[in-house]
């Protein structure tokens, strides 16, 4: 979901003028770091920004002195160990896992602070006027002390400042925004609070840390709209010392909790967050070979799940085989046919029949192997893609089992479980048969109009499972191309993800598990509102536009707000933001208020408050911008723009425009000479978009456009953290000892005596040099040690990435090479300016390694910006 918002936002705050109470003191945060809370999205509402939809724990990694620009990490950070690799997966690979622990250092950005000793220092106090009289009784004057930032990894902005000058701050080729993460779970969680909050009633923001009180009578200001609110005497208070015993006056992030669900005949099921019941939707026109991988990853995914899980197993091909748990003896189904949407009769037959279609694992895990078990490939002598699948009828029949008969029970009183449904579709080929299918062949002569029809009907389907809160995965699998355009719709509507696999083995197996158990909240909306001087102009994210009327209850609520299709913490909404005007104030303010219901059945509103500094200088606020979030956001507009690959080719023409802007706005001219040089504080920023101008985004690495479909819409909704690894890879070496140190991203790392792990994101790639594969006990450990860390980078990412491990001069190496920034061509000295590691080689090493290059056109990064006639900016 994408929003543009060109025009202003409607007059919803009070003036500008800064009035005053001088003894007005605003509440500190406390010293302590206040946990991210977790995030959830929302779609956009009011001034129409137009929303365009379209993780992990890093292990221990030795980090050297000098940080790689490509990680955006400009500081060191203290070296922790782990004392045991983490368990490995359901599917165990064929290498043990190595028993040498890992040294790591997170290379995770620095989450966006909230307010900080160096970038974000307190103003002193502004002075309020209420109407001609001042008020009185104020909280004592005191000088605000600068406190510790409290970051939050739910909220990212590309910058730590704001600059003032709105002529400067606008320059579009840099941008200012931030990343939003609803869902995102934090530990420790955020402050708990079991009361109303107390919010403006003239534009609806939450009272917070950076609201000044008035001890004497308890009123509050708003940060936003400056407004002056009671708080029914509950901030009354002696000193300013006590009101810190208030969670939201103390901390940036708060979590409101009401346990008593306030809608109307709501019943809650239980209070296990399982309760939602999950229904398989299985392709069974798969051969012999895909078949026994898929049986595999069944039968593991039975044995991941809670006891007390709800599954559903349903088969597709020509008819739709609804399996019954009632026969603990044979695999018994009902069949339905899928030529056309079941009928009402069909369905209150099946739902009101003796059959039992949904059981908890612990009653009928045995019944759910033999189901399993029972499984046959494909007979008949057709094509695979050529294969009657009735996938969009078997979805409509999965939902209508979710649902049950309880619309029908008595006094219309309705049970639903916490959280969101799910229907995870198992598909091995096109949907080519009844509703929303296909012709099995490009060359039919209605093709394109058939493909329209369908793609409509998939999405109609998708928000109908969104309006029953359930969420409709697709991962699909084998070589068979699955006409991706038309089932897309089906997986976004609902709030789902397409996920492509390349057989249904191990990845395919634990994206099966993680897709299951991955927490959704339901009903989630995201409401941005910004001092008024900033005017949100897009949001990019998984949620549509919401329009909701809250002006009977605040008078000027100018909130922008976003109804998200699910809440997890796999996603993440990008928002761009610009300058109204000039900025006069030392800061400005930032609410995120994200509303939705958990799995345990409570209603949440999480409340993130943001305060930034305001700056003139130009250099201060370079000096602040964090590179691996401005990059993202880059790349998340970027992308938005790129749904075809002749799109993709015309949007890296549009990166190299934005290199050369930026040099020519932000950097300095080359003493005589017209040429600029890039600014060396965005210098992590510049190898960024190189990455994404030749990676799989927007290169020409990924053949298949399936692929790049899936791949994009994948990153547009994503989490930060899969974001940024998506743009540009995380590079480390085995090191002697099975530590591991991060290097750049640069081809220089193919040593052949070293083993490489390479982290794209969607993809993690083991490279074994051919001088440490000849010697089978150093690369067998070295392999092992490489695996265990994939695994571990990777044990919390949705979707799981997929593993390769390749030996130097294999033919899949080249996937590795070709996402490597090529710097071999380039002359010693800057190759060391960039890749300091090669000071530590011997001279026959770097003779060694340089002969084993092979010639190739591809620019190295310093080529590619002296093509554009920017002087390359100087490593951070």
């Amino acid at each position: 979901m994408s929003m543009a918002n060109p025009s202003q936002r409607s007059p919803g705050y009070s003036s500008s003028v800064n009035p005053a109470y001088p003894d007005m003191s605003s509440p500190q945060p406390d010293r302590s770091p206040i946990p991210p809370p977790p995030t959830s999205s929302v779609p956009p509402r009011f001034p129409p920004p137009m929303l365009q939809q379209d993780q992990t724990l890093s292990p221990s990694i030795k980090t050297p002195n000098l940080q790689s620009p490509a990680n955006g990490v400009k500081t060191g950070s203290p070296i922790s160990h782990l004392s045991t690799p983490p368990g490995p997966p359901v599917f165990t690979s064929p290498v043990r896992p190595a028993a040498v622990p890992f040294r790591t250092s997170p290379a995770t950005p620095q989450p966006v602070a909230l307010s900080s000793v160096s970038s974000l220092p307190t103003s002193s106090p502004p002075h309020f006027l209420n109407g001609s009289a001042e008020l009185q009784h104020q909280v004592p004057d005191a000088t605000e002390e600068t406190t510790p930032a409290e970051e939050s990894s739910c909220v990212l902005f590309s910058a730590h400042k704001v600059l003032k000058q709105k002529k400067q701050a606008n320059v579009p080729c840099l941008g200012f925004g931030a990343l939003v993460s609803p869902g995102r779970e934090v530990s420790p969680g955020p402050q708990i609070i079991q009361r109303d909050p107390h919010r403006c009633h003239n534009c609806g923001a939450y009272a917070n840390l950076y609201c000044k009180i008035l001890l004497g009578s308890g009123q509050w200001q708003c940060v936003i709209c400056r407004n002056l609110n009671g708080s029914e005497g509950e901030y009354v208070a002696p000193s300013k010392e006590e009101l810190r015993n208030f969670p939201e006056l103390s901390s940036a992030i708060v979590e409101f909790v009401q346990t008593g669900n306030q809608r109307p005949s709501y019943v809650p099921v239980s209070d296990s967050r399982t309760s939602a019941p999950i229904i398989l939707v299985i392709d069974e026109c798969l051969d012999e070979p895909h078949l026994q991988h898929l049986q595999s990853s069944l039968h593991a995914f039975v044995e991941s799940i809670p006891p007390t899980t709800r599954i559903g197993i349903i088969l597709y091909g020509r008819t739709v085989s609804v399996y019954d748990y009632s026969e603990d003896s044979i695999a018994s189904a009902d069949v339905l046919p899928g030529d056309k949407s079941p009928t009402q009769e069909s369905l209150k037959a099946l739902l009101y029949g003796a059959g039992v279609y949904l059981s908890p694992m612990h009653a009928s895990k045995q019944v759910a192997h033999d189901i399993f078990s029972s499984l046959r490939p494909y007979r008949m002598n057709v094509p695979e893609a050529s294969r009657d699948r009735c996938l969009g009828v078997a979805v409509e029949v999965a939902l209508a089992i979710i649902q049950g008969p309880s619309a029908e029970m008595s006094r219309g009183v309705v049970k639903r479980a916490g959280g969101n449904s799910r229907i995870i579709v198992c598909a091995g080929g096109p949907n080519t048969y009844g509703p929303g299918s296909v012709p099995h062949s490009f060359s039919h002569p209605n093709y394109p109009h058939m493909e329209k029809t369908a793609l409509k009907w998939m999405e109609l389907l998708g928000r109908e499972a969104h309006r029953n809160s359930t969420v409709v995965d697709i991962l699909c699998a084998g070589t068979c191309p699955v006409r991706v355009p038309v089932l897309q719709p089906l997986a976004k509507a609902s709030g789902g993800v397409m996920v492509l696999h390349d057989d249904f083995g191990e990845a395919f197996g634990v994206n099966l598990q993680r897709a299951s158990t991955r927490a959704a909240g339901s009903h989630g909306f995201l409401e941005i509102r910004c001092s008024d001087d900033i005017l949100v102009t897009q949001v990019v994210g998984p949620g549509e536009e919401a329009h909701v009327d809250t002006h009977e209850t605040f008078k000027n609520d100018a909130a922008l707000s976003v109804q998200m299709l699910s809440v997890e913490e796999t996603q993440s909404f990008a928002v761009s933001m610009e300058n109204k005007r000039d900025i006069k104030s030392d800061n400005v303010f930032f609410q995120f208020a994200i509303q939705f219901s958990n799995v345990y059945q409570a209603d949440i509103s999480r409340v993130i408050t943001v305060r930034l500094s305001t700056v003139d200088s130009v250099s201060a606020y370079l000096g602040s911008v964090q590179d691996e979030v401005a990059a993202v956001l880059i790349a998340k507009r970027t992308l938005l723009r790129a749904k075809i690959f002749s799109e993709a080719v015309n949007m890296r023409v549009t990166v190299d425009e934005r290199i050369k802007d930026i040099a020519l706005k932000f950097g300095s001219q080359v003493p005589k000479s017209k040429v600029y040089r890039f600014p060396k504080e965005l210098s992590a920023l510049s190898e960024f978009l190189f990455h994404l101008r030749r990676g799989p985004l927007l290169g020409s690495i990924i053949g298949h456009e399936d692929e790049r479909s899936v791949l994009r819409n994948l990153f547009l909704n994503a989490s930060f953290d899969l974001s940024v690894r998506m743009v540009a890879p995380r590079c480390l070496m085995h090191r002697a000892g099975g530590t591991f140190e991060e290097l750049p991203a640069y081809d220089l790392a193919m040593q052949s005596d070293t083993a490489v792990v390479l982290d794209h994101g969607t993809d993690v790639f083991i490279w074994l040099g051919a001088e440490l594969a000849a010697d089978e006990g150093r690369s067998a450990s070295a392999l092992a040690a490489c695996r265990t860390l994939a695994e571990e980078l990777t044990e919390f990412r949705f979707p799981a990435p997929r593993i390769l491990a390749f030996k130097e001069g294999s033919s899949q190496a080249r996937y590795f090479v070709s996402r490597l920034i090529p710097a071999h061509k380039d002359p010693p000295y800057e190759q060391e300016a960039r890749f300091p590691q090669l000071r530590t080689l011997t001279t026959e090493q770097r003779t060694k390694l340089k002969s084993s290059f092979i010639f190739f056109d591809d620019p190295s990064f310093c080529e590619w910006i002296r093509s554009l006639r920017v002087v390359p900016p100087e490593p951070s």
